[in-house]
Formats: structure tokens, C-alpha cells, sequence
């Protein structure tokens, strides 16, 4: 069997286009009632997804007025999933600024007892203003901070993971011998930001431990996942510089020592499917006709770290100087990186640029049939681009059951995609190896 790609679903919203809240064939159900996110899980598991995924924000954002973007505590959220679910992994996003690392290690570790073994965690430094602000510091902490934090954060999870042996648990009545004392060990951990005693208070993982996501493509943290990541979300607007990206990381994981096959690339792609390339193009149309160029303005914003974007005229061309250098960008810098790329190469009006990021925020969108779609695909995976996808769809859960109903199919038939699942954990959807104790 040739190469097969993984599938990753991103819960978001109620699409991933800014404006699909308010389309009719999106979910009509409250982004607070647990249903909404259980019946999208079981649909991806039904389409035999590796996993799902819920991204985090830790703020109230000053356009909700007009963009819903309110919804459950992702950690939270993924209990209610893991017991909705069999066999598709789990994936919460969460903070490694604003989070104490035994809280974290403890809620991981438990979510991954009671999925048995399909949890993993996203890694994120927080790059919000407003953030900071909301757990006491009046600044945003520096990118290149936020991820020397990270890197010994990181460590002390590990430490608290890997504090338990996977023998450790006895459970003998008989003896009256619950554990074995002398294989469960504290970290002492002391450094430049934590001071962790340890152990943790909940046996090793199934998994050993979750699997380790990133989504930072900035050199920063595009060095930090080839140190750490087992998966990378990233998001490109065209294949070349996926390719790019993917080659990179690859020798960049190898270069520590790491098989470059133990980390998994799934670039965000969000398609607009219908039976014809006109009918697709139709909802196109509708979803930009209903998205408000004044939300997307004051996410550009944000994405640049509070850059003043009110003065730009709408229809004008933009140019390079109408944008800081993404270097000093102390936000989402990556993505920031991104859409410099393309006012670079395309040139477009404001209006332009607000639409194309409606679409999926930075991420490769795509409108067509089924076949077209699942051409793209291959043609990513094959172009070394990808070793699969993180799928964004625009409107959830219409084009989510057009997918998993059209498109999954043509993959398998084309042996691209798994026709049944050979395992019951994360770790075995991705291929990739329970870690050893101490590794």
C-alpha cells in the first residue's frame, strides 16, 4: 500500500469561515451546548478521522458583537467527547504562559485515562495582549520568551509524566499491595520559572504520554517543534511554500537526532464542496456576502500584535509598507509571516485580503467538486507538501458531511486513506511509538 494521509478535524465555531454563524446550513445549536461538538466528533470518527482538534482563546475578543467566537473551555470540552467517542484521538489546546504545569500535566494525563489513550495536547505560548492582561500582567511577554518558558515547561510535563512507571500500579487485594512506592519518584524540578516537587498524582498515561502538537511556524517555533512535536498544524495559502516548510522541518527534527517520520505535518485546508465547481462557487459568494470587512479588519489587527489597520483604505493595492516587519511582530508571528507573503506576491486591495482571510484565517481554502478536492489532496501529499491535512471546513456541519459522505470515499478508493482503523490510540492512527520512561 502506497502512502496514506491522516485527517485531522478542526472544530471551530460554527465553520471556519468568519461568516458561516450566520449561513443557514450551518449548526443552529448554541457553540455552549456540548451536543454541537459531540455530533461533529462522531461524524469524524464515522469518517474514520485520526483525530479532532479545539483550539483556545482566553479572552472575550472586541468584535463579538459580530463574530461568534465564544465557545467551551477545549480541556473541558474533551471529556464529554472521550466518552461520546471509540477510537478517534482527542486533541485540546493549552497555554503554556497562563497554565501551572502540574495542572496541566494532572488534566492531560486524566483525559487521557478515561479516553484510554487518544488524547493530545497542542502546545501554545499565548501571543494575545488582552490575554496577559487577564492573568495579571499588564504586557504581553516577548515571543522569544514566551518560548524559553515553553522549553522548560515542557520539561517539567514530561518529568510529571514519566513519574510513574507503567508497572506502578499493582492493585492486588489479596497482598493488600496498591503500588509499587519505589517506582513512583518526584521530579524536584527547580528553574529559571518553575519549582515543581512532583510526582504527579495520576499514573502514567496509556499512551505513555498525549501526543505532542504545535502549530508555531516562526524560526522559534519551528525549532521548538522539531525538538518536540509529534504533529504540526501550520497553515500555507499554496503548496510551494508547504513544500518549503515541510522539507525544512523534516531535516530540522532529523538534525536532533529525531526520525523525521515522527513528525506528522497536516496544513490547514478548508474546502467549499458542492456537486459542481459553479454550485461551489455559489456558496463561496454567499458566505463573503455575509462576512463584515470591519471584523475582519480588527482581526488583522490582532494577527499583528495591534497594528493600527482603520486608516487603509479598502480598494487600494497594498503594499509592503502598509504592514510592520513580521520580525517584530510579538503576536501570532507566523502568521503574520503568511499573509506579508501574500500581499507580496498578489498585491490586493484590503478588500481582497479581509476576503481571502475570512476564508480559514491565513489558511489554503479551495472551492470545487468532490474530485477536485480529493485531487488537491493527492496532489499536496504527493508534492511532499503534507503528510496530511488539518481539515478546516467552512461551514460545520454541511460541509463536513460532504466531505466524510463524498470525499472520503474517493480517497480510499484511491488507496489514500484508511478504510478502518488498526488501532485503539492516538499514537496508533499517527504510526508513531509509545515513549519510553525518561525518553
Amino acid at each position: 500500500m502506497g502512502q496514506q494521509m491522516h485527517l485531522n478535524l478542526f472544530i471551530h465555531s460554527r465553520g471556519h469561515h468568519e461568516a458561516s454563524w450566520r449561513h443557514p446550513k450551518s449548526s443552529s445549536k448554541a457553540l455552549t451546548d456540548v451536543s454541537y461538538f459531540v455530533e461533529a466528533a462522531q461524524t469524524a470518527e464515522r469518517g474514520l478521522f485520526d483525530s479532532i482538534f479545539l483550539a483556545d482563546t482566553l479572552v472575550v475578543h472586541d468584535d463579538v458583537a459580530h463574530a461568534a467566537r465564544t465557545w467551551l473551555e477545549p480541556i473541558s470540552t474533551l471529556g464529554a467527547l472521550a466518552i461520546s467517542t471509540k477510537k478517534i484521538g482527542l486533541i485540546a489546546t493549552a497555554s503554556t504562559t497562563y497554565m501551572e504545569p502540574f495542572n496541566l500535566a494532572r488534566q492531560f494525563a486524566s483525559l487521557d485515562h478515561v479516553s484510554q489513550g487518544r488524547i493530545g495536547w497542542n502546545i501554545v505560548t499565548t501571543w494575545s495582549v488582552p490575554a496577559a492582561r487577564n492573568f495579571g500582567h499588564p504586557e504581553q511577554i516577548s515571543h522569544a520568551e514566551r518560548y524559553t518558558r515553553a522549553e522548560e515547561y515542557l520539561t517539567v510535563v514530561k518529568a510529571l509524566w514519566d513519574s510513574w512507571s507503567d508497572t506502578s500500579i499493582i492493585d492486588d487485594r489479596v497482598s493488600g499491595l496498591y503500588a509499587r512506592a519505589e517506582s513512583i519518584r518526584p521530579i524536584n524540578h527547580s528553574g529559571n520559572y518553575y519549582a515543581v516537587a512532583g510526582p504527579l498524582n495520576v499514573p502514567r498515561c496509556p499512551q505513555g504520554r498525549p501526543v505532542l502538537v504545535q502549530a508555531g511556524s516562526s524560526e522559534t517555533g519551528r525549532d521548538f517543534a522539531a525538538r518536540h512535536a509529534e504533529a504540526v498544524f501550520t497553515a500555507h495559502l499554496e503548496m510551494a511554500t508547504a513544500v518549503d516548510f515541510y522539507k525544512d522541518l523534516k531535516s530540522r527534527a532529523k538534525a536532533h537526532g529525531r526520525n523525521p517520520d515522527s513528525l506528522i505535518i497536516l496544513p490547514g485546508f478548508s474546502p467549499i464542496i458542492a456537486g459542481t465547481e459553479a454550485e461551489a462557487k455559489q456558496v463561496d459568494q454567499e458566505l463573503n456576502e455575509l462576512a463584515d470587512v470591519e471584523v475582519g479588519r480588527k482581526r488583522l489587527t490582532g494577527r499583528f500584535g495591534g497594528h493600527d489597520f482603520s486608516h487603509l483604505p479598502l480598494d487600494r493595492p497594498l503594499t509592503l509598507d502598509d504592514f510592520p516587519d513580521p520580525a517584530s511582530v510579538q503576536a501570532a508571528r507566523s502568521r503574520a509571516e503568511v499573509i506579508v507573503g501574500m500581499v507580496a506576491r498578489e498585491k490586493p486591495t484590503l478588500r481582497q485580503l479581509l476576503a481571502k482571510l475570512a476564508g480559514a484565517r491565513g489558511h489554503f481554502t479551495f472551492v470545487g467538486t468532490p474530485e477536485q478536492v480529493a485531487d488537491e489532496l493527492e496532489l499536496w501529499l504527493k508534492a511532499g507538501a503534507a503528510d496530511g491535512f488539518n481539515l478546516m471546513p467552512p461551514i460545520i456541519p454541511w460541509m463536513l458531511d460532504v466531505f466524510v459522505e463524498e470525499v472520503i470515499p474517493l480517497l480510499q478508493r484511491r488507496g489514500l486513506f484508511r478504510e478502518g482503523y488498526s488501532g485503539k490510540m492516538l499514537r496508533d492512527h499517527y504510526g508513531l511509538e509509545t515513549p519510553r520512561v525518561g525518553a
